[in-house]
């Protein structure tokens, strides 16, 4: 048998064989190496205080990052963020387009993500499937949760003594219409600090230079009774696969 012939069949028996064992379920999910997601630089700035229209020169100094609309959305909005740190936490910057204001909830902790919210989901430490979650809504009302996912089992627990320095700062505002339940809109934007006494349970905080987290950044719209929604780094059905979260470099 020719050489390259006898190459070309151990080849393919290889790959016959991975086949079998992932279809026959002898090779786990987790086995399975996901396409190398999105990185981003974060920018080193002082504290400021948020107002939610993000027109602090801190974010001069770092560009938008689009975020990408998921399969089946049929809204043609547009989404992104912008991303800093300093020595005591870190911020977000969201922005949107939108028509209409799709918000009804009036209280913090409630099913946020079941009407139009903006969301990131911080995972520190790739040595233990615990991250953090943080939900917004145009109306200016929060979900911040922290999150063990155990195989896939995942369930979030309220922070305790939420308050103080362990108070997240956060504002939003709307274009085009009032900042009110279902107000029609040009778009909105909600701005967050959130600080690392908040994040303290979890391993490598507060972050240094070189510092890398995992993290995800996320949209859903409710509009006209039909959903549609945005990520950074591309997930499956669930916005809590983490192992496909991008990754953070702090500057």
């Amino acid at each position: 048998m020719p050489w390259r012939s006898f190459c070309f069949g151990i080849i393919s028996l290889m790959l016959t064989t991975a086949v079998v064992m992932v279809l026959s379920g002898h090779v786990q999910a987790d086995d399975v190496v996901a396409e190398e997601g999105p990185r981003l630089t974060v920018k080193k700035c002082a504290d400021f205080k948020v107002n939610g229209t993000g027109d602090s020169s801190a974010w001069q100094k770092t560009e938008w990052v689009a975020l990408n609309r998921r399969p089946n959305g049929e809204h043609e909005y547009t989404a992104r963020f912008k991303m800093l740190y300093s020595g005591k936490g870190v911020y977000v910057l969201f922005d949107g387009t939108d028509t209409r204001l799709t918000a009804t909830m009036q209280e913090d902790f409630l099913d946020l993500w079941t009407e139009d919210v903006f969301e990131c989901f911080f995972w520190t430490s790739e040595d233990h499937p615990v991250y953090f979650e943080y939900e917004i809504s145009p109306l200016g009302y929060e979900l911040p949760i922290l999150v063990p996912n155990l195989d896939g089992r995942f369930l979030g627990w309220r922070p305790w003594n939420y308050e103080g320095t362990k108070k997240i700062q956060k504002k939003v505002s709307a274009t085009g219409g009032a900042n009110e339940s279902m107000s029609a809109v040009t778009g909105w934007r909600a701005e967050v600090f959130i600080p690392y006494e908040l994040l303290k349970p979890l391993r490598n905080v507060p972050p240094e230079s070189g510092t890398q987290w995992r993290a995800n950044f996320y949209r859903v719209d409710y509009d006209n009774k039909t959903t549609s929604a945005w990520d950074w780094a591309r997930v499956g059905p669930s916005f809590h696969e983490f192992k496909n979260f991008g990754t953070l470099v702090f500057e």
